[in-house]
């Protein structure tokens, strides 16, 4: 960085003003940009017969930015994919004068550095809700230029370090799905002794609501993310700030899902970080039988998305958003009971995996933050 010239912004940019006819049959992929150099991506396609404001052109390697958020990272590169693609006055473009004094993919790093992100931030006025990058003073900030020579070999080291997180990410993705994969296989195909299927009212029991609401109370809630995503503490809420009479306790090994989104993979058990939160009626609590099926193998099995379509058939209503899973629906499904011996061995398996996965989050925390961190250091000073 040491002896790198100082150089305007606008001597390096050109302010992209390509206009367009949209055609009214066709289809146009509308920009958007991710936060913090996150990257510029496709929002969806539209018709152009249904856009009714000013729309302009976008090129594949220009510099893009959001007027309102430029100021939180929301700055990069024009993908190949989106080359005429069409944006709103609120996403100026520019084009790079001089490709020979600048490397786009090296502006496409630098702007995604925290250093930059401080340049738009010092480039934007206005009040609260409404500050905004100014084009022309964006363009009178100055950045550190290496020579283009310098600006290749960075970016080079930089697409490699980038590679290197990629294929680290996907090495943990792989190994967490092949240990679930196992886990799940004493499961659905068992080895040996079969799994026997059962109704859910021999391995389960629906538990009233045992709260009566106080509106001066605060009552922290349990959630159910889809997908198989498991229970999470949720929000916390004052009895006056919903209509419901009464609440359910869940407790740490209970099982629980909304009625709305079981169809789409909101079931779980109960972890310890939600014992003693509530719930509302429209989430049915089950205490589990133990001596007859393992917490986690409900979890598991619950958590699986081949299970979930046949959750949409039993659950009631006049379309698939409003379905219901009522209680006595679950009950009457059937899963596929391993003998208890094969759950053990499985609640071991489970178990490592999570201890794993806990690991995995440890190395994913690190990795995420390499490149940030080499960013920053790399172009601290520079701007």
């Amino acid at each position: 960085m040491k002896g790198w010239s100082k150089v305007a912004l606008g001597e390096l940019l050109r302010r992209s003003d390509e206009a367009t006819v949209l055609d009214p049959a066709a289809e146009y992929h509308e920009v958007t940009i991710k936060l913090w150099g996150r990257g510029v991506v496709s929002r969806g396609k539209v018709r152009g017969g249904d856009v009714v404001s000013v729309r302009r052109v976008v090129r594949a390697n220009q510099l893009i930015l959001s007027k309102i958020d430029a100021r939180n990272g929301a700055i990069g590169l024009v993908p190949p994919e989106l080359d005429g693609a069409i944006v709103s006055n609120d996403f100026p473009s520019f084009e790079f004068r001089d490709p020979e004094r600048c490397d786009a993919a090296f502006m496409g790093w630098l702007v995604r550095s925290a250093p930059f992100v401080e340049l738009c931030k010092a480039a934007s006025e206005g009040t609260t809700n409404r500050v905004r990058i100014k084009e022309d003073r964006f363009l009178d900030q100055q950045i550190g230029l290496p020579p283009l020579s310098e600006q290749q070999a960075i970016v080079a080291r930089l697409d490699a370090l980038a590679e290197k997180t990629r294929e680290v990410e996907a090495h943990l993705d792989a190994v967490e799905r092949d240990s679930e994969r196992l886990v799940r296989s004493y499961i659905f195909h068992p080895a040996g002794d079969q799994a026997i299927k059962r109704p859910l009212s021999e391995l389960v029991q629906h538990r009233p609501t045992d709260i009566s609401v106080d509106r001066t109370a605060q009552y922290r809630f349990a959630g159910v993310y889809s997908f198989g995503r498991g229970v999470f503490p949720s929000v916390v809420k004052a009895g006056s700030e919903f209509a419901y009479e009464r609440l359910s306790t869940v407790r740490s090994g209970d099982f629980t899902y909304p009625k709305l989104m079981a169809w789409e993979g909101a079931l779980g058990v109960v972890p310890p970080a939600c014992d003693g939160m509530v719930v509302s009626p429209e989430f049915p609590v089950f205490s589990i039988n133990t001596d007859e099926v393992l917490p986690e193998i409900l979890d598991i099995y619950f958590r699986t998305p081949e299970v979930w379509p046949a959750l949409a058939e039993l659950s009631g209503g006049t379309n698939l958003r409003r379905r219901r899973l009522q209680p006595s629906a679950f009950l009457r499904y059937e899963m596929p009971v391993p003998p208890m011996a094969t759950q053990l061995m499985v609640r071991e398996a489970f178990r490592r995996t999570q201890a794993l996965k806990s690991k995995h989050a440890a190395i994913r925390q690190a990795n995420a933050a390499l490149l940030p961190a080499t960013l920053e250091r790399l172009f601290a000073g520079s701007v």
